[in-house]
């Protein structure tokens, strides 16, 4: 390339994670384009902070800085942007369209990556796992898939989205099969509750910010990878078979959420999950949405059925008042207004007392902006001091009891008061179970 031709400048809008990646497969060793800066968003306390140049290539040997969305018409307007690629997931086609409007009224072109264009190619045959929108049940979802292959005698490894909350250049591949892993690289609350349960499972579980350095280590101790999805976001990799998960208590939403709706529309198999909780109705309007949507789907019913960890414990003190926390994510980009702990609370008759006149410190902001948290604690904990403020904020409140429904033990991490039982949930097809069947004639037709 001539060293004199002109760099279309670049911006890209994103929440530490999808917004790396495709920095890292499109534009890092690409001299048609100069990537200016990203914009962080969704994520407390991700911005501010320089994409490294360990990561970000020879092309940038100062690294990239990272500033708030808030800023963004600014940013254009000063840098003469030209060109603004959105970069993060579970947005309403709504949002989308604001934040395409922004852009395009400051002077810059809106883009959208098509999913194919960031998919790395696997040596291995890849099972993604995603959703139409954050909290569907991914993770039980993945689990049952990967211990169900393990249990076959597959070499299963799971590669997680990302999670890069911290000091990225110590992040780049991570690779987790242990407790003390997840202390060796400070895993938040966040990473904690997709990690643990597959350290306890025995499953080699990576993550990180460079997805070719992890996929290629992956492969190497792998005959088979599990992509496990974050929030509603499309595959790192090119699937053999694409799982997505809708919900239909949020129906409607895997036609209106970006990039959800794309997900759909790739999916080798459909799990319409929740089928216990939500309205028959919506169930049978979702089935109908899918077959619109995608056709070639095969559509699989399940439900999340609640596991007490310590039924004994919470027998003792049915009726009493609990302090219920659930997943972060789920309530707060999510917008699911219950979990787990949510459904144990009602089945034991729980008195659910309001956290909010004690909550402390960003969880005050936070309940502010998500309205419809009710008397729900989210379990925030992107840094050490959010964890410490969650802590406070659960042993302030007059209660007999915590109830945990996250995916991980909040127990074992934050010095809690107060008895705390663990509620989690477990994946259940209804009627004949064809998951791993429909998964295994994938990968035989792929193959």
């Amino acid at each position: 390339m001539d060293e004199t031709m002109k760099r279309t400048r670049v911006l890209i809008m994103g929440a530490a994670g999808r917004d790396f990646h495709n920095f890292n497969v499109v534009y890092r060793n690409n001299p048609y384009y100069k990537v200016v800066c990203f914009t962080a968003a969704q994520i407390p306390g991700i911005a501010n902070r320089p994409y490294p140049a360990i990561l970000a290539g020879k092309l940038y040997p100062q690294g990239i800085p990272i500033f708030s969305e808030d800023q963004l018409e600014s940013l254009i307007k000063k840098h003469q942007i030209e060109k603004v690629v959105l970069s993060y997931s579970d947005l309403s086609h709504q949002d989308v369209m604001d934040k395409a409007s922004r852009v395009n009224a400051s002077g810059a072109t809106f883009v959208l990556l098509a999913p194919q264009r960031t998919m790395l190619k696997s040596k291995k045959p890849v099972i993604a796992v995603c959703a139409v929108r954050t909290g569907c049940g991914k993770s039980s979802t993945s689990q049952k898939i990967a211990f169900t292959l393990k249990q076959q005698g597959r070499r299963v490894v799971v590669i997680r989205h990302p999670m890069p909350y911290g000091d990225l250049a110590k992040q780049i591949c991570e690779r987790m099969t242990t407790p003390q892993d997840l202390l060796k690289y400070h895993c938040t609350i966040e990473e904690r509750e997709e990690y643990e349960a597959y350290i306890n499972l025995g499953i080699p579980i990576y993550a990180g910010v460079d997805y070719e350095k992890i996929l290629r280590q992956a492969e190497q101790e792998a005959d088979l990878i599990i992509w496990d999805g974050g929030n509603n976001d499309t595959p790192f990799y090119k699937p053999d078979v694409h799982v997505v998960i809708a919900d239909p208590h949020r129906l409607g939403h895997e036609q209106t959420y970006y990039p959800g709706a794309i997900n759909i529309r790739m999916a080798d198999i459909v799990i319409i999950n929740k089928t216990g909780s939500a309205p028959p109705e919506n169930v049978v309007q979702l089935e109908a949405n899918v077959k619109k949507l995608n056709p070639q789907a095969k559509i699989i019913k399940a439900d999340l059925t609640i596991d007490l960890k310590d039924p004994k414990l919470i027998n003792k003190i049915k009726g009493k008042r609990a302090v219920i926390v659930e997943d972060g994510p789920t309530l707060t980009h999510g917008g699911m207004t219950f979990g787990a702990g949510t459904l144990a609370a009602k089945k034991y008759h729980l008195q659910v007392v309001n956290p909010k006149p004690h909550a402390v410190g960003s969880l005050k902001a936070i309940y502010k902006k998500y309205p419809k948290l009710g008397n729900l604690v989210p379990a925030m904990g992107y840094s050490a001091q959010q964890m410490k403020e969650l802590q406070e904020t659960l042993n302030r409140a007059p209660a007999d009891l915590i109830v945990i429904g996250t995916p991980m033990n909040l127990g074992k991490l934050l010095k809690l008061k107060k008895p705390a039982v663990r509620i989690t949930y477990k994946l259940q097809e209804i009627g004949h179970a064809h998951l791993i069947q429909f998964i295994q004639e994938c990968l035989r037709r792929k193959k």
